[in-house]
């Protein structure tokens, strides 16, 4: 392709609404366009790239034996209210696009297809001999973001691998599970990217197990908890370890303190001179299930750790069944506002006790009438701790369980993991932090799908039983700009060889000379048919502005057709090393063919 013919327009100034380098390297490189919050148009050279890395993904899911098929976009909404998962998809985390049709039919625009891909399952499978069966496609997806941010990361439209197997039994589901992390591990290795594989919560998506895969940036909205010894790493939403030992409590009788204006845990530790590991903190959650119905949590923990939500919100929702609910819609620490909404009276907020009476609530039909209680594992073993006392301006010193406090039967691990933690497998290992980019997921669906939208099989006894599913998505287009996020320098992108909308660009610093034209045609034609693939700079530019956009949009290597053609070579650069060379010019194919093949194959 020849830039003077190509829409290429670059841009000398950051926009100013990216916020993070590569969103403003791939507006300002003219990959991508912005057409409305979290949309945004996929140029000609983005489109390469997402070529690239779809080619990827393709060989990888063929090579394990998976079947691509494409699914459609508009989804009825009966099949996500068979699942459960309409709620929680509308209203809980309120991502779903949902219309209604000229029939007032409800439907929505698919932010993933497991509800889909089960009832073709449902309707096509019959028997254990057509199992285990794998299914993928490459697909635009739709999520309305509540915050669409950093370009294509957290877009509201976006292009997805998404696959889906079925099985017999989780020892097959398994197997499927171990290739597909052995296949994603390849595609993020092949597109060039530093990355780590992680343990990782299931959300609303479910299942027994799942597995992140991380591209390592700064920028990465997640943050991912590990030990050097390469044994562990997961999400700091899943992440478990050991806290830090708790001192010794320095009281040893019960009584009750005074203690005014110690609404936190810091202004109390300052006035009693105590430790945080010796205080048992009372948090005050409020969730409203998928059935309207309200529950007011009370949570025990160590005053030194925080609650980690997403692994409260996962223990409310296996208690949902209690309440007559399948799915959490909302979990929030309930404001004056909300309270004013079932509190029988004014709560003695920053001075919670754990044994707080439950006719502080005002049960009605929609408000569950007692405290959920949960402790955390951390709060259990205290002794002689220090806690609220039920009453603003006073906390208990010297308390015990089972003495003062009655201990609540769910005892949990809902803390919040950090860096400098002992690690469970090994305590001599401390965990240690970086962010990541979630580039793939792979999920253990177990039978979560099959037996709410009634997808079964008949096994070789002739009985009845549910599909055994998992599933794996690979975000495309998010995948392409991590690497962005990755590589990149003051001057611009630096993409891996392997995803680069080009491996190489030809620059005429000068279009009147004829010389410089002769060999850089000659050279463009040549490299294109070796399959190098090849970009020509023969715009009426000066060579400064040609040598800046060449940086700026990141092609591996540059070939300047310059003032070395009078010693019969030219100037090679190298994009990521900035390394100069010159090469001569009937030497230059065969070199590049050997450093493209070498960066894809390596």
């Amino acid at each position: 392709m020849r830039l003077s013919q190509m829409l290429f327009v670059t841009l000398r100034d950051d926009p100013a609404d990216a916020e993070i380098p590569s969103h403003k390297l791939l507006l300002r490189a003219g990959y991508i366009r912005r057409i409305g919050s979290g949309i945004y148009a996929y140029l000609p050279l983005m489109w390469r790239v997402l070529q690239k890395v779809s080619q990827i993904v393709r060989e990888e899911m063929n090579a394990t034996g998976a079947q691509e098929c494409l699914l459609p976009q508009l989804q009825p909404a009966e099949l996500w209210k068979e699942s459960g998962r309409w709620d929680t998809y509308t209203k809980a985390e309120g991502i779903m696009f949902s219309l209604i049709d000229r029939r007032e039919q409800q439907l929505g625009l698919g932010p993933t297809h497991e509800e889909v891909i089960t009832t073709v399952a449902r309707d096509m499978i019959r028997s254990y001999r057509q199992l285990p069966l794998h299914l993928y496609q490459l697909q635009t997806k739709f999520r309305d973001e509540i915050r669409p941010r950093f370009g294509l990361m957290r877009g509201r439209e976006f292009i997805m691998k998404d696959g889906y197997s079925f099985h017999a039994d989780e020892e097959s589901l398994k197997a499927t599970y171990q290739d597909m992390y052995t296949a994603y591990s390849n595609m993020l290795r092949r597109s060039g990217l530093a990355f780590r594989a992680v343990e990782a919560d299931s959300g609303a998506i479910g299942g027994s197990g799942s597995t992140e895969f991380m591209v390592l940036a700064e920028a990465g909205e997640d943050e991912v908890l590990y030990t050097e010894d390469g044994k562990y790493a997961a999400n700091v939403e899943k992440a478990v370890s050991l806290p830090a030992d708790a001192e010794t409590s320095k009281f040893t009788t019960y009584e009750k303190q005074a203690t005014p204006g110690t609404e936190t845990i810091d202004k109390l530790c300052q006035l009693f001179n105590c430790s945080p590991t010796q205080v048992v903190k009372n948090v005050l959650y409020q969730t409203v299930y998928d059935n309207g119905i309200t529950a007011l949590v009370l949570v025990n923990i160590r005053g030194d750790q925080e609650v980690n939500e997403v692994k409260l919100q996962n223990e409310l929702t296996k208690i949902a069944s209690q309440f007559g609910a399948k799915a959490i819609i909302s979990l929030t620490v309930p404001n004056e506002e909300a309270q004013q909404t079932w509190a029988a009276k004014s709560l003695p907020l920053g001075y919670i006790a754990p044994d707080i009476a439950d006719d502080y609530i005002a049960g009605s039909k929609t408000v569950h009438s007692q405290f959920v209680r949960l402790v955390d594992k951390t709060a259990v073993d205290l002794q002689n701790f220090v806690t609220g006392a039920n009453e603003s301006g006073f906390h208990v010193v010297g308390a015990n369980w089972g003495e003062n406090f009655k201990l609540p039967t769910a005892v949990v691990d809902i803390r919040k993991a950090r860096p400098g933690d002992r690690a469970i497998h090994n305590p001599e290992q401390t965990l240690q932090s970086a962010r990541g980019i979630e580039a793939g997921h792979i999920f253990q669906l177990g039978t979560k799908y099959s037996q709410a939208m009634g997808a079964t099989y008949t096994n070789e006894q002739g009985e009845e039983k549910p599909l055994v599913m998992g599933c794996y998505g690979v975000g495309v287009s998010r995948l392409a700009q991590s690497a962005v996020e990755q590589s990149y320098d003051k001057d611009g992108i630096i993409w891996p060889v392997a995803i680069a909308p080009y491996h190489a660009i030809v620059t005429i610093p000068n279009i009147k000379d004829a010389q410089q034209i002769e060999i850089a045609e000659k050279l463009y034609t040549e490299l294109n048919q070796a399959g190098v693939e090849a970009l020509l700079d023969d715009r009426d530019e000066r060579a400064g502005v040609k040598f800046k956009d060449a940086d700026l949009i990141g092609i591996p290597f540059r070939i300047v057709t310059g003032r070395a053609i009078a010693n019969g070579k030219v100037e090679v650069v190298k994009r990521a090393t900035r390394e100069t060379q010159e090469i001569a010019i009937d030497e230059v194919v065969n070199t590049l063919k050997q450093w493209v093949k070498a960066a894809t194959e390596g």
